[in-house]
């Protein structure tokens, strides 16, 4: 492995935003934000989704609203005509 090329990794505090939940591990990440762990500050990044929330290991599955989704799509497009205004 060639020296002086490689990232330098340094422990970095994760946070899910739906379930709060922090851990910390190695990254290559920073950040401004900090968050206090057990005594220890560290960068904090806050990500969507992580195994804590994710449903594959959960086993929950989270409920979507694509009606709503559909229905914004469809009154934001209306005033361009075509398909999207006419369903």
């Amino acid at each position: 492995m060639k020296q002086g090329i490689h990232p330098e990794y340094r422990p970095v505090a994760f946070q899910d935003a739906s379930t709060g939940k922090v851990f910390v591990t190695r990254s290559t990440a920073t950040s401004a934000r900090t968050v206090e762990v057990e005594g220890e500050t560290y960068p904090l990044i806050v990500v969507d989704v992580t195994s804590d929330s994710h449903p594959l290991w959960t086993g929950k599955q989270r409920l979507v609203d694509t009606a709503g989704r559909v229905q914004k799509f469809h009154e934001k497009y209306a005033r361009f005509g075509g398909r999207a205004a006419g369903r």
